[in-house]
């Protein structure tokens, strides 16, 4: 049984991979090469395209290659093996996808509409890929270069990477194209972490008052949801204080708010986005 469960795992996360890697092609060849966005690997084929006329899925090629090796050194074997399947396809795909804009018309559509389109579907791609377990390489490994030997986190490394691409863009196309860009890399990101994580259902309250006892109350009693107490202690002064942890769903976050502070004007709490729980009565 187990045997049989992994096994169909295992054709649900290539099956999920495929599907990403195809929708980031599609992206590219229907809205990233005609409006000349610019962000990743993807990006210096664009400009390539536009500066000597190279054909975008062989520069994504070398590029991807050359992280690869990189890659390999400045990361170690486990990192490189996860990037290099997606590192190889998404190139493929690209070419293999090309010719699709010509056959298949969208039609009359804003530019502006046309790039939020085109960053959805490559967002939901991307997002596929990440879940399962891969990714499509390019830039990825050099923000996690950056990231480990620059001593900062991933974010702040992905800003100075693909940041530098999409200024290259001021110098090879035109302002609008700049703004279209760091439009596209935004949506990318956002609906990257909606398809990894989902849509939050639920909040997570962290709450610090110095009435426990009728806050846990409220909680348990008014809104019927368990509390979990934790030990806390003030970094500065030392003090050991109780922390209440809570979750509630997403439509009780206000009522659940302004119950506490009805309870305590005082009170410090912290909200967070649950994404996942599980377990429980």
């Amino acid at each position: 049984m187990k045997k049989k469960k992994s096994s169909t795992r295992l054709v649900e996360r290539y099956s999920e991979f495929l599907i990403g890697v195809l929708l980031i092609s599609l992206a590219y060849n229907f809205f990233v090469l005609p409006h000349n966005i610019v962000y990743g690997v993807g990006g210096l084929g664009v400009i390539f395209k536009k500066l000597v006329g190279a054909d975008p899925s062989i520069i994504i090629l070398i590029g991807s290659l050359i992280l690869l090796v990189l890659s390999w050194f400045f990361l170690g074997k486990e990192s490189t093996k996860k990037t290099v399947l997606g590192s190889l396809l998404y190139p493929v795909f690209v070419k293999l996808t090309e010719g699709l804009p010509a056959m298949i018309s969208l039609g009359e559509i804003e530019p502006l509409l046309e790039i939020i389109c085109g960053s959805i579907v490559a967002g939901i791609g991307l997002g596929l890929v990440f879940k399962a377990g891969f990714t499509t390489g390019g830039t990825d490994i050099l923000n996690q270069i950056v990231s480990k030997y620059g001593k900062m986190n991933v974010g702040k490394a992905m800003f100075y990477t693909d940041g530098v691409i999409i200024l290259i863009a001021l110098l090879v196309f035109d302002f609008h194209t700049f703004i279209y860009s760091v439009i596209n890399l935004y949506i990318i990101s956002l609906m990257t972490d909606k398809v990894v994580l989902g849509i939050s259902q639920s909040k997570a309250f962290y709450i610090i008052t110095s009435e426990e006892t009728s806050v846990k109350k409220f909680i348990m009693n008014s809104m019927v949801h368990g509390v979990t107490v934790l030990e806390g202690r003030g970094g500065y002064t030392g003090d050991f204080k109780k922390v209440i942890m809570c979750i509630v769903p997403t439509s009780q976050y206000c009522e659940l708010k302004d119950g506490i502070l009805k309870i305590d004007k005082n009170a410090f709490f912290v909200v967070t986005d649950a994404y996942e729980v599980s377990g429980g009565a």
